[in-house]
């Protein structure tokens, strides 16, 4: 089976946040899908091994924050490189907040969508939470990004590399090594070996 079919699929990105009670959260995800207009759902999938997962799954809201191509690459590296459970990704930002009292992005986001949570099924690797839309509102007119978009004109090509090793063709991430291990997961994207391919 050829894995990269499934880049053909048209994903969007977004930076989904929420909130622990302490502190504004926010991951990076590209599974977003409106699925019924009347009510307004939508579905979010998630990965498990992501904090965002477990802080949203005992709130039950969310916001969803659609980026635009104008999104630079240090915040997909501040919202996906990087773990909630040890960084306060919100931290020196003067933050605003939707009805909801979530934040939301108040740059690279030419759209918010307030969530709450009415159903979560267990996929697996990923929980999917069914949600009704409560709020939502334009942000800007500016160009939504694609995942296509993302690693064509924003991701930075990986630097060529004398090591041995394996590099994920999904976020960058350098495993250096002879051999990768058949269960690695990537520390960044969490995607497995194989979204991976030899350095050269």
């Amino acid at each position: 089976m050829d894995n990269q079919a499934l880049n053909k699929i048209g994903y969007g990105l977004y930076v989904v946040t929420s909130n622990d009670g302490n502190r504004d959260n926010g991951l990076i995800v590209n599974t977003v899908s409106q699925i019924t207009d009347s009510p307004k759902r939508v579905m979010v999938a998630i990965n498990k091994a992501n904090y965002s997962h477990d802080v949203i799954k005992k709130s039950g809201i969310m916001n969803v924050n659609c980026l635009t191509i104008e999104t630079p690459f240090s915040v997909f590296e501040k919202f996906g490189f990087q773990s909630g459970r040890d960084v306060d990704k919100f931290a020196g930002e003067e933050v605003v907040r939707t009805e909801n009292g979530l934040a939301y992005l108040k740059e690279y986001a030419n759209a918010v969508i307030s969530l709450k949570v009415e159903q979560y099924v267990d996929v697996e690797t990923h929980g999917m939470f069914i949600c009704q839309v409560v709020d939502a509102k334009v942000l800007s007119e500016k160009e939504s990004v694609t995942y296509d978009y993302y690693h064509k004109n924003i991701k930075p090509s990986p630097q060529a590399i004398e090591k041995k090793g394996y590099v994920c063709k999904i976020c960058g991430y350098v495993y250096e090594g002879e051999e990768l291990p058949e269960d690695f997961i990537c520390p960044w994207c969490k995607h497995g070996v194989e979204d991976f391919e030899v350095l050269v």
